[in-house]
């Protein structure tokens, strides 16, 4: 009998081919807004009536949680994000479907592409700002980047996976 593999599944290079093609758009727009536009020394600019390009330092986790600036901080997020990529990259060798595959694939680089962020510099670059305003009322999201919308687009992507026809899990 075959023995089965940890790392290695039916649509697992589908799912790191995703994972790669998201990380690399990821660090390319980053190093692009950073050092070629050099969008840490221009005032923020308006792409629109919703969305902003600005440089911002993000030393916590999604949506500015956790935030620290101790190396000691730094390194357990780094360590976390490791554990969690290995964790779904196991999870990415049993599937069989391309959705779940391709979601996990989106998580994985979006993950990855913070990593190496976090690895260079200490703290996460994000640059997207999106809000909305009418008359008096204003809101304003957090601000994010590509790898941040990959890793949403997966968990979208399994949530829909997880609710769909019938492999749903039933109520009895």
């Amino acid at each position: 009998m075959p023995r089965a593999s940890y790392l290695s599944g039916p649509m697992t290079r589908f799912g790191l081919a995703i994972a790669v093609a998201a990380c690399v758009l990821d660090q390319a727009t980053k190093l692009y807004l950073m050092f070629v536009y050099d969008l840490p020394n221009r005032t923020p600019i308006r792409l629109g009536p919703f969305f902003d390009f600005v440089f911002v330092r993000n030393t916590g986790i999604s949506y500015g949680l956790f935030q620290t600036d101790s190396s000691l901080g730094q390194w357990t997020l780094l360590g976390l994000k490791i554990a969690a990529v290995i964790a779904l990259w196991v999870w990415l060798a049993r599937v069989t479907d391309r959705l779940t595959a391709a979601s996990l694939g989106l998580i994985i680089g979006g993950a990855i592409g913070n990593a190496i962020d976090r690895l260079a510099y200490g703290w996460v670059f994000d640059f997207v700002f999106f809000h909305v305003s009418a008359g008096t009322w204003r809101f304003n999201w957090y601000v994010f980047n590509l790898a941040d919308a990959a890793i949403v687009a997966g968990v979208i992507g399994l949530l829909y996976e997880s609710l769909r026809g019938d492999r749903a899990v039933k109520a009895p």
